[in-house]
C-alpha cells in the first residue's frame, strides 16, 4: 500500500534526490573507510586481518539483515523504517569517532551496518513505489546508481582531505550531521509505502543465512593466519556449506521465506544478480587492494590517494546512468556481457602493474576500465532484477539485488585481501625474521609480517647511516611481496569474471526486453515468469 499516488513531477523527482541523499550516506560509509585504514593500522597496531574486519564487519552485517529489513520495511512502513536507519548509523559513527582499538572499531562499523541494512532496501523499494512508469523507472534507478558512483568518487577526496587535517576519527564524525539532512529532507519530501500484505519474518531462515555467509566470511579472512588447509579453516568452510545448504532446503519448503529462492528460476532475475555479485566482489577486492597499492607501495599521502583514485570513481559516476538508457536500446545482456569482459581486463591489466609503474599508463587505464564496467553491469542488472518481480514485494527485491551486492563485496574483500596476504608473507617473513631486534622490536616484527601497510610506520622510523641501506631493501622487498600478492589476486579475479560473462552470454536472451510493465502486471496477478 502506497501513499506516492497523485505526487507532481516535481514532487517526485524532490523524493528521489532524498532518498538518493540517503542512500549516498550508506554507500559514503563503505568506501569512506578505506583511506582511514592505514593510518589506522599505525596508531591501532592492527593486522591486516584486523583492517578486513574494519570493511567485512560492515559489509557482514549490513548483508546479513538486508532481507529482513526489507520485510520489516514492507510490513511497518518504509519511510519510518529509513528514518530509524539514518538516526541508527549517526549514533554508531559517533561510537566509531570515540573508539581507542581496533576491536572497538569493528563493533562500530557492524553496528552501522546492522543500521544500513535498516535504510538501503527501503531506498530501492521506495523509488520503485514512486516512479511506476517504466520509464520513470528506469530513470529513477538511473539517478540512484549514478549516487553509488558519486559516492564512491567523494568518497577517497573526503576521506583524504579529512586525514590531511584531522586523525582517522573525523572519517565516523562526518557521518553524523549527513545522516542529520538525511533525516530532514526524507521526512519532507518521501511519502511512506508499505506492502498491502507482509508474511511472517522467516527467523529460522535469517539465522541460518547469517552463520552460514558470517563464517564463510570469518574462514577466508583467517585463513592466511591458521593456514588454508588447516582444522580450523576446514571446519569453518564445512560449517558454512552446511549452514547455507541447509538455508536453501529451508527457503524452498517454509511458506513465508526471508528469501523467495524461487525468484532465482527466473532468469532475468538470477542472472544480473550474479553478474551484480561478481562486480562487487571485484569492485570491492580492487578498491581494497589500491588503498594498499597506493599507500602502502607508492606511499601517497591519504589526500594523495583520493586524487589518485578519482578517474575510477568519474568513470562510475559518468557510466552508470548511461548505461541504463542504452541497455532499454541495446539489451541487458550485451550490457552485462560487455562490463563482465571490461572488468576482467582492467583486473588483467592491474595484475601487470610493478613496484615502479607510473601511474599514467596501466595504473590509470586500469581504473578508468573498472569503473566503467562496474557502472555498465550496476544500472541494467538492477533494472532487469526490478522489473522481474512484482510492486508489492518491492522491499524482498531491492533487498534480495542489495544482499547480492554486499556478499560480493563482502567476499571480494575476503578473498582478495587473503590471497595478497598469504602471498605477502610467505614472500616477507623469513627476511622480517631475521632483522636483529635492535633496529625492530617484536611487535613491530608482527606487524610487518602482517600487513603491507607496516611500511609506512618502517620508513617513518628513524635509523642509524649502517641500517639505513638494510632498511631501505627490507621495505623494497615488502612492497614487492605486495605486488606479487595483487598479482595472484588479480587473476584470481579475471578467471572468475570470464566464466560469469560466459554464463550471461549463454543464459539470457540478447533481444531487448520491452515489456516491463506488463510484466509486473502478469506477475502481480499471480503469473509466472
Amino acid at each position: 500500500m502506497a501513499s506516492s499516488a497523485g505526487l507532481s513531477r516535481h514532487a517526485k523527482t524532490a523524493a528521489i534526490i532524498a532518498i538518493c541523499l540517503a542512500e549516498l550516506l550508506v554507500v559514503l560509509d563503505n568506501t569512506l573507510v578505506n583511506v582511514a585504514l592505514p593510518e589506522m593500522a599505525v596508531q591501532l597496531r592492527a593486522d591486516m586481518a584486523g583492517l578486513q574486519w574494519v570493511v567485512d564487519a560492515y559489509t557482514l552485517a549490513f548483508a546479513g539483515l538486508l532481507l529482513a529489513m526489507g520485510h520489516l520495511g514492507d510490513r511497518y512502513g518504509r519511510r519510518r523504517l529509513m528514518i530509524i536507519g539514518l538516526a541508527g548509523v549517526a549514533v554508531m559513527s559517533a561510537l566509531g569517532a570515540m573508539s581507542t582499538e581496533i576491536g572497538q572499531v569493528i563493533a562500530a562499523r557492524a553496528g552501522m551496518g546492522v543500521f544500513a541494512a535498516v535504510v538501503f532496501p527501503a531506498t530501492l523499494a521506495l523509488i520503485t513505489n514512486i516512479a511506476t512508469g517504466p520509464r520513470e523507472r528506469a530513470a529513477g534507478i538511473a539517478l540512484w546508481t549514478a549516487m553509488a558512483g558519486i559516492a564512491i568518487a567523494i568518497g577517497p577526496v573526503t576521506g583524504g582531505w579529512l586525514l590531511e587535517r584531522f586523525s582517522w576519527h573525523s572519517v565516523f564524525w562526518i557521518n553524523v550531521p549527513i545522516a542529520v539532512i538525511a533525516i530532514v529532507a526524507v521526512l519532507a519530501t518521501v511519502p511512506e509505502s508499505r506492502a498491502g500484505h507482509v508474511d511472517r519474518l522467516d527467523r529460522t531462515g535469517l539465522s541460518l543465512s547469517l552463520v552460514g555467509v558470517t563464517l564463510l566470511v570469518w574462514s577466508i579472512i583467517e585463513a592466511p593466519k591458521h593456514g588454508w588447509l588447516s582444522t580450523e579453516s576446514l571446519a569453518a568452510y564445512a560449517i558454512s556449506i552446511l549452514a547455507l545448504t541447509a538455508f536453501v532446503a529451508w527457503e524452498l519448503r517454509v511458506p513465508a521465506p526471508v528469501l523467495n529462492m524461487r525468484l532465482f528460476t527466473i532468469r532475468r532475475f538470477a542472472v544480473p544478480s550474479l553478474a551484480i555479485t561478481l562486480s562487487y566482489f571485484s569492485v570491492f577486492g580492487f578498491l581494497f587492494l589500491i588503498t594498499q597499492y597506493f599507500q602502502g607501495v607508492k606511499e601517497l599521502s591519504p589526500l594523495e590517494f583520493g586524487v589518485h583514485s578519482l578517474p575510477f570513481a568519474a568513470a562510475v559516476a559518468l557510466g552508470a546512468p548511461i548505461s541504463t538508457v542504452l541497455a532499454q536500446r541495446v539489451g541487458t545482456t550485451v550490457m552485462l556481457v560487455s562490463g563482465l569482459l571490461m572488468l576482467a581486463a582492467a583486473m588483467y591489466i592491474a595484475g601487470r602493474i610493478t613496484v615502479d609503474t607510473p601511474y599514467v599508463g596501466p595504473v590509470l587505464g586500469s581504473m578508468i576500465l573498472m569503473g566503467l564496467g562496474f557502472a555498465i553491469v550496476q544500472g541494467p542488472a538492477t533494472d532487469s532484477i526490478m522489473g522481474s518481480v512484482p510492486l508489492r514485494e518491492a522491499g524482498a527485491g531491492s533487498a534480495v539485488n542489495d544482499t547480492t551486492r554486499e556478499v560480493g563485496g563482502a567476499l571480494g574483500v575476503a578473498v582478495l585481501g587473503s590471497v595478497v596476504t598469504s602471498i605477502y608473507a610467505a614472500r616477507v617473513g623469513t627476511r622480517i625474521d631475521a632483522v636483529p631486534d635492535r633496529l625492530m622490536t617484536a611487535a613491530q616484527k608482527d606487524l610487518a609480517r602482517d600487513t603491507p601497510i607496516s611500511v609506512l610506520e618502517i620508513s617513518r622510523t628513524p635509523v642509524n647511516p649502517l641500517a639505513a641501506t638494510a632498511k631501505e631493501s627490507l621495505v623494497h622487498a615488502m612492497k614487492v611481496a605486495t605486488m606479487d600478492g595483487v598479482h595472484a589476486a588479480s587473476y584470481v579475479t579475471v578467471a572468475t569474471l570470464i566464466l560469469a560473462a560466459v554464463v550471461v552470454a549463454a543464459t539470457l536472451p540478447w533481444r531487448p526486453d520491452h515489456r516491463p510493465s506488463s510484466l509486473l502486471s502478469w506477475r502481480d496477478e499471480g503469473g509466472e515468469a
